[in-house]
């Protein structure tokens, strides 16, 4: 795995993690009471997006390693999701 291919899977577990903790521990605006006028209820009421990149980021770095230190150690490799046998059998490298 290359450099970019190492950030571009990061960045989607990262986004994958964002999607997944932003609506915890969410307070709306009709869960408060106060609904600004020109907004929905649903609208977030505090929204402490600082904290919780903080934890996304965390949260990612961490299934980021997990994930990369699989690729790097071939325990799963492309062939093993190969489901339809479509990639054929391995081509050997000759022998070494």
């Amino acid at each position: 795995m290359g450099v970019s291919s190492a950030l571009v899977l990061f960045a989607v577990i990262w986004f994958l993690v964002l999607f997944v903790v932003l609506p915890l521990r969410l307070t709306t605006q009709g869960d408060v009471g106060e609904v600004t006028p020109g907004t929905q209820a649903g609208a977030p009421a505090e929204l402490n997006i600082r904290k919780k990149f903080k934890i996304v980021t965390a949260v990612a770095f961490a299934l980021w390693v997990v994930i990369a230190g699989v690729i790097f150690s071939g325990a799963i490799s492309v062939r093993d999701l190969d489901m339809f046998g479509r990639m054929g059998p391995p081509v050997s490298d000759g022998g070494s």
